[in-house]
């Protein structure tokens, strides 16, 4: 499944919110976002209909298991990049925001490239 930018955003937006509550409704994720209740309602669908979030009775968004799984992906890709553009000078505004481009793009290979070389030096 292949899922554009804005859809791996709110994924790893979930993902966060998940981690520092319990609940997370659509108005948690437009205020963390920016964006307005109907453009995360739109997304949401979207999410919902490729099976990566689901909603119970009060409005409550989880990720499925298959979500859960994509949003830590690009969480780590988000963190990591961050961190290593960080530890080259980058300020942190600016390799947040680089990183945030960066982890939707950068294809598994590049990525594990990067992981394994990140690895290797923090433990010298």
């Amino acid at each position: 499944m292949n899922i554009r930018e804005s859809g791996e955003m709110y994924l790893e937006t979930v993902y966060i919110l998940s981690q520092k509550s319990s609940t997370v409704r659509g108005v948690d994720i437009g205020a963390h976002m920016g964006f307005s209740k109907p453009s995360v309602s739109r997304a949401i669908g979207i999410l919902k209909k490729d099976g990566l979030v689901v909603t119970d009775p009060q409005g409550y968004i989880r990720l499925t298991e298959a979500g859960e799984k994509r949003a830590k992906l690009i969480y780590e890709r988000h963190t990591l990049l961050s961190r290593l553009l960080m530890n080259l000078g980058v300020d942190e505004e600016t390799a947040t925001e680089d990183a945030c481009r960066i982890e939707h793009y950068i294809s598994e290979k590049t990525f594990e490239a990067i992981k394994n070389h990140v690895r290797e030096h923090s433990q010298s």
